[in-house]
């Protein structure tokens, strides 16, 4: 049985705008020159620099500025006069911005041999069988950026009667393995830890630290991991300056020997660039935006000049022209957004970073750690104006330069701790009390949690172990028993 009724509904929709806005405000300083430079070669109506032409859209009292599509279902408005903003530029504008582009130099780019290169090159001076050298450069394609080969010989070998029409047995696989383990740096093509280990050991000249080393890797390399030093010198049956000895010579080993070539595309992503500076000249703080690399933006005049055309020629208002004027008015819609949500981006990270500078200004003035006040995001998104998701979208990803360093925006909101004498202070106080403590322990009797409670609960932070022990893994600093050294 059908039925009609009413019914009232309040939904909340984001325009494609908002969308818009929102997806350019979380991305980074690098990712989002990536994203302006797609845009310009995505959209034809988006054209990169300034415009320096007097407009003439604001002239003649706007009769001549709109142009009336005409269609059987309606009409649609389109004026000129929302695209064409190109008032005209100080000339100290335009000088300031040829000077810029005059000392921009280009950054060379420097291609360096990787890892893979390397081993294929010491691979060419082995005098091997066609099919062994075959199966060689399959295994040294499926090595990792550390150096380690992660894959179980019978996957290769699946894969090598897929894609090389060779039939090979895991007993082959192992012994071409064997032949890229002996290539350089020591300790490649290793399946694990403990045989990359031993392949830099079994290079070595065999002295007695050196076979005691070996020993400890083969036959203890569980209790090794674990720290258990007074096991492995009970089972060993050796003094402690045996052990120490021992130790000496694992510690000096690489755990990742192919760390060391870096490819070119993971050493650019590697380096941080600052989305804000921060400086501070007598006294007073400077706040600057990192958009350099950021090219100026406007509409293009072209397909302005569409518009013109089919409203002077009357006789060319064919099907076919409302179609192509419809297909560039979406795309004049989509450059306008895009302009008008950088200007807005631009305009919220620094109403946001100004927010943070103005909480934290004792910081970016002395940089001393202590001197950080408790913020969260409440904090900033009630003096920036923003919601508190705007302000968590901004500082995901951002750094800021200033005269000690570069640091995540995130760096600056910390929890808020209380003293005993009930005074407010920032949890990256207390850390920075834990990691001075850390570094100067008896590394042979490291400093439990429990202890660094303690310890700070004497320095008057009311704080329990469970909070100690969660600030130590923030700080990446392993337990009591990983950090006990001979």
């Amino acid at each position: 049985m059908l039925k009609q009724q009413l019914q009232q509904k309040l939904q909340l929709k984001l325009s494609p705008q908002q969308i818009q806005l929102i997806k350019l405000l979380e991305l980074p300083a690098i990712e989002f020159e990536e994203r302006v430079k797609h845009e310009l070669e995505e959209n034809p109506a988006l054209e990169e620099g300034t415009d320096y032409e007097e407009s003439t859209a604001d002239e003649g009292g706007g009769e001549g500025d709109e142009a009336d599509v005409s269609r059987g279902d309606g009409d649609v408005d389109l004026s000129l006069g929302d695209y064409l903003t190109e008032d005209d530029i100080p000339e100290y504008k335009i000088r300031e911005l040829r000077e810029r582009a005059e000392r921009k130099e280009e950054i060379p780019f420097q291609a360096s041999q990787s890892l893979n290169e390397y081993l294929l090159q010491q691979l060419g001076l082995r005098h091997l069988p066609d099919r062994e050298m075959k199966i060689a450069e399959y295994i040294i394609g499926n090595i990792d950026d550390d150096g380690y080969l992660r894959r179980e010989p019978a996957s290769i070998a699946d894969d090598l009667i897929f894609q090389a029409g060779q039939t090979v047995d895991d007993g082959e696989i192992e012994a071409i393995v064997g032949v890229v383990q002996d290539f350089d740096p020591p300790g490649i093509c290793a399946r694990n830890l403990r045989e990359c280990l031993l392949l830099q050991l079994n290079r070595k000249e065999k002295t007695q630290p050196v076979i005691l080393a070996v020993s400890m890797l083969t036959d203890y390399f569980t209790e090794f991991t674990r720290k258990h030093y007074d096991k492995i010198q009970h089972y060993l049956g050796i003094s402690a300056s045996g052990m120490r000895q021992a130790m000496r010579e694992i510690t000096a080993l690489n755990p990742k020997p192919g760390s060391m070539w870096e490819g070119t595309m993971a050493s650019a992503m590697s380096q941080i660039t600052p989305d804000f500076v921060v400086e501070v000249h007598g006294g007073e703080i400077f706040l600057s935006m990192n958009g350099d690399d950021i090219p100026e933006m406007h509409v293009s005049r072209d397909y302005a000049d569409m518009f013109r055309s089919f409203e002077c020629n009357k006789a060319n208002q064919t099907a076919d022209m409302r179609e192509a004027v419809m297909f560039v008015k979406q795309k004049l819609d989509s450059a306008q957004w895009f302009i008008e949500a950088v200007r807005r981006r631009r305009e919220t990270l620094r109403r946001t970073m100004e927010a943070i500078v103005t909480l934290q200004e004792d910081f970016f003035v002395t940089g001393d750690e202590a001197t950080l006040r408790p913020m969260i995001l409440k904090d900033v998104s009630e003096r920036a104006g923003y919601d508190v998701s705007t302000v968590s979208r901004v500082s995901n990803s951002k750094y800021v330069q200033t005269n000690f360093g570069i640091y995540p925006l995130k760096y600056f909101f910390s929890e808020s701790m209380h003293t005993d004498s009930g005074e407010d202070v920032s949890s990256h106080e207390v850390k920075k009390i834990m990691r001075e403590r850390i570094e100067a322990e008896d590394k042979r009797k490291p400093i439990a949690d429990g202890e660094l409670a303690t310890i700070l609960k004497e320095k008057g932070y009311i704080i329990a172990r469970r909070t100690v022990a969660k600030y130590r893994e923030q700080m990446e600093i392993p337990v009591a028993r990983l950090r006990k050294e001979i």
